[in-house]
């Protein structure tokens, strides 16, 4: 069975064929380093994740390359930087935010079973590519100086909007537009602007802005290009040597669709006079928690590393690989919600699985029908059903090379106990206690007082209490109910 995947930018699955199946190439959005990756940032790492073994597997370990580039340059970076070091300067400080958070993501993806990519670039590090592309977009006229910056002329893009599907009226309605009035145009983009003082800054491209930084969408052009193309070039074939400055499939949520990924197309094609930038163009869904979009104003947001640590979700930590099982139940372009009752309904199954294949014996190889699963666009619901199937027929060594390749480990000892395991019961956490603490956390909520509320979420979760959130559909209003977790 061929693999298939589907593509955003032709709206439909398609058999993929690489450009050259002597190094089969892929670039991911990597994370903005000022912060804890949230659940949201880890569900493309655990998406591509999948996706980079099942390339593995096809084409062998070293004929696929995976591009997965560090933002460390970003307006959040600067703002966090002077909050956490004051007394440093600026670029010092900065330096020691995107080390430590590079850090700390590297340590929570790969509690999430995900490899390391082939190759993981910063963008500071590759502003001379950078600078080189703005200057052939310069040249060629799809780019223009004004007012110390360097935009990006949309209209020098006849099919803009392609990939997302959009008018120009939508784009412009649907984004947030910066109204300049040195711009051509609403649509155009910043590819460099001017740094304030004291911010990171370099020589503008061929002189003709102020000094600064590149723009976002930019620095994953230049790094793409570089580390599959110009570093790829080695190892390519004939073949592939006639496509220069493409690559087989670019990936990232789906929120990245528009402006990111389509500013990438316009940026790439124009600089390279190339038709396109990726063959395939896959976006994962968004995630919500507890059925509402995340966000720290309504209490729900999680992190990563909060998840992995701590006592603030019941006492005990959750593991990487609970969390990952979690993820992947849900096909990976579909809307995923983060239930915690979910979350150890995977953890449950986990234990109850790796329990029965102790002492087993070896894996095997990996069961056909589990693979034509993950080669159907990485259907991963109906893989993890194929396994539920490999367990209840007790074919123990086809679901030990399932869950290998999908990046478990298959061992107890690696995730912990579970709750039903221990025989938790959180009894003595009352009724009248638990709904006094919701009412006083909506009050506070009312009041605007997240700090407040959050405490009072953060206390109940102590306890082994998990709140859900949600809206009357009768009358709006929020209502807040709560179970006993983990």
């Amino acid at each position: 069975m061929a693999l298939k995947l589907y593509n955003t930018l032709t709206r439909a699955k398609e058999i993929f064929v690489p450009l050259d199946a002597a190094d089969v190439r892929l670039y991911v959005c990597g994370p903005t380093v000022y912060d804890f990756a949230h659940i949201g940032n880890a569900r493309p790492v655990i998406v591509f994740d999948v996706l980079y073994r099942l390339l593995r597997h096809l084409y062998g370990p070293e004929h696929v390359t995976y591009v997965r580039n560090i933002t460390d340059v970003d307006d959040k970076i600067n703002v966090r930087a002077g909050q956490d070091y004051p007394d440093l300067p600026l670029n010092d400080a900065i330096r020691r935010v995107t080390e430590k958070t590079e850090a700390l993501f590297h340590a929570d993806m790969r509690a999430l079973g995900a490899l390391d990519p082939s190759v993981e670039p910063r963008a500071t590090e590759h502003i001379a590519q950078m600078k080189a592309m703005i200057e052939a977009l310069v040249e060629k006229g799809c780019a223009y100086a004004a007012e110390d910056h360097v935009l990006f002329h949309v209209a020098s893009m006849p099919d803009y909007g392609k990939l997302s599907g959009r008018s120009l009226d939508e784009m412009i309605a649907g984004a947030r537009v910066e109204i300049a009035p040195y711009k051509r145009d609403p649509m155009d983009f910043v590819l460099w602007k001017p740094s304030k003082p004291g911010e990171p800054s370099w020589a503008s491209p061929g002189g003709i802005a102020a000094p600064g930084r590149p723009g976002w969408h930019i620095e994953c052009s230049a790094m793409a290009d570089r580390w599959l193309w110009e570093e790829a070039k080695p190892k390519l074939s004939a073949t592939g040597l006639s496509r220069p400055h493409m690559f087989d499939i670019h990936g990232g949520g789906i929120d990245l669709v528009f402006p990111h990924h389509e500013n990438e197309i316009a940026q790439s094609r124009c600089a390279y006079g190339t038709e396109i930038m990726a063959q395939i163009w896959m976006h994962n869904g968004f995630l919500q928690v507890e059925g509402e979009k995340m966000a720290k104003s309504l209490g729900n947001f999680v992190t990563v590393h909060e998840l992995l640590e701590t006592s603030n979700f019941g006492g005990s930590d959750w593991p990487g690989e609970a969390i990952r099982f979690a993820m992947l139940r849900t096909h990976y372009r579909q809307p995923l919600d983060w239930t915690f009752v979910g979350l150890d309904e995977a953890h449950k199954t986990l234990w109850e699985w790796y329990g029965d294949l102790e002492g087993k014996g070896a894996a095997t190889g990996v069961p056909g029908p589990v693979l034509d699963a993950l080669l159907d666009d990485l259907n991963t619901p109906k893989a993890i059903a194929e396994m539920h199937r490999l367990h209840s027929a007790g074919h123990w060594g086809g679901l030990r090379a399932a869950l290998g390749f999908l990046g478990f480990s298959g061992e107890r000892a690696k995730i912990g106990r579970t709750a039903s395991a221990m025989g938790e019961a959180r009894g003595s956490s009352s009724a009248k206690a638990v709904g006094e603490r919701i009412a006083a956390r909506n009050a506070a909520r009312s009041a605007k007082d997240f700090k407040e509320a959050d405490r009072i979420r953060d206390e109940l979760a102590a306890m082994g209490i998990t709140l859900k959130d949600a809206k009357d559909p009768k009358t709006g209003e929020l209502t807040t109910t709560w179970e006993v977790a983990r």
